[in-house]
């Protein structure tokens, strides 16, 4: 039996939903404070029924990851990931302040919690250095799920941008500028430090992060990341999921596996790692994504049968 969700919205900070007296997710959008971070909306912490974190905020490698969140690290010159910008393999990584843009919370048309599910709708506006408006995003997070018995949650995140520039926007990657196999880019997830070193888990078999970086989304559907935790006698499961029509022909662009299990555990949708492509102005793109947090430790056949059980 799913457990009842509880939403706590404190307007103008976040939105907190708890199950069975435990928050397992905070989305926040209230304005960051370091613009070189590329301020947007996020998700953290994120935790497991039982209470186990799973997301991390500002390492010290990276402080522009936090939690969950969307990004798009090549977009025309500028880098709506944050931090240093990958210029090319001659001039590699700089802090170029103003490439840096940011993605404006501009609000809630609809926050709807029945039940066993909480539903967001979020408007936001993609806005470069310079305080131009390039982009226009309709977001929704759905949380449901949420049943003790199979120890797991489910989040659905949706992006559609549509391009208000008024020329086409090129949307890239470090690979695409020239550094191999870095073609991060989309919706990224980092975890805390007791993530690093985890299990890679994809529908063939356990594997290294070495080995499934870059693997197109048309072959691995799902990707699950499964750690010990540090402190506690505990394991934890993530399951990133494509939607079906992800890979099929209504998406703008092929998608690829952003993923690393050490030094940085992070895993990212990309949706431009190996090329490019433009959204020309007035029209749109449309993904979406399914993470599963879950309590112990996995494997690919539980993984698969849970899959089976929660259709879209």
């Amino acid at each position: 039996m799913t457990a009842q969700l509880t939403l706590v919205h404190t307007h103008g900070d976040r939105v907190t939903v708890s199950a069975g007296g435990t928050e397992i997710l905070a989305y926040v959008y209230r304005p960051d404070p370091e613009t070189f971070e590329s301020r947007k909306p996020y998700a953290h912490p994120v935790r497991t029924l039982a209470g186990h974190l799973v997301t991390g905020y500002r390492p010290n490698d990276h402080r522009w990851h936090k939690g969950i969140q969307m990004t798009a690290s090549h977009v025309s010159e500028q880098n709506f990931w944050g931090g240093n910008s990958y210029l090319g393999p001659d001039t590699g990584y700089r802090r170029v302040p103003e490439r840096v843009g940011s993605m404006r919370h501009d609000g809630f048309p609809r926050i709807d919690a029945a039940g066993d599910r909480v539903d967001l709708a979020e408007d936001l506006t993609w806005v470069n250095h310079g305080g131009q408006e390039w982009a226009h995003e309709e977001r929704t997070l759905a949380v449901h799920s949420a049943d003790p018995a199979e120890g797991a949650w489910a989040l659905d995140w949706t992006i559609r941008l549509t391009n208000v520039r008024g020329e086409p926007l090129h949307f890239g990657s470090p690979t695409t500028a020239g550094r191999e196999m870095a073609g991060y880019t989309g919706l990224q997830w980092r975890g805390p430090r007791d993530f690093t070193g985890g299990q890679i888990l994809t529908p063939a078999g356990p594997a290294t992060d070495q080995a499934t970086m870059g693997t197109p989304a048309a072959d691995a559907p799902w990707i699950a990341f499964t750690t010990e935790h540090d402190d506690i006698d505990a394991h934890s499961t993530l399951v990133f999921v494509h939607a079906p029509e992800n890979t099929g022909d209504a998406a703008i662009h092929p998608s690829h596996w952003f993923v690393r299990s050490a030094p940085t555990p992070t895993i990212a949708f990309s949706w431009a790692f190996f090329e490019e492509f433009a959204l020309a102005p007035q029209e749109s793109f449309f993904y979406r994504y399914r993470m599963i947090v879950a309590d112990g430790a996995w494997d690919i056949r539980r993984v698969e049968t849970y899959l089976g059980g929660h259709g879209w």
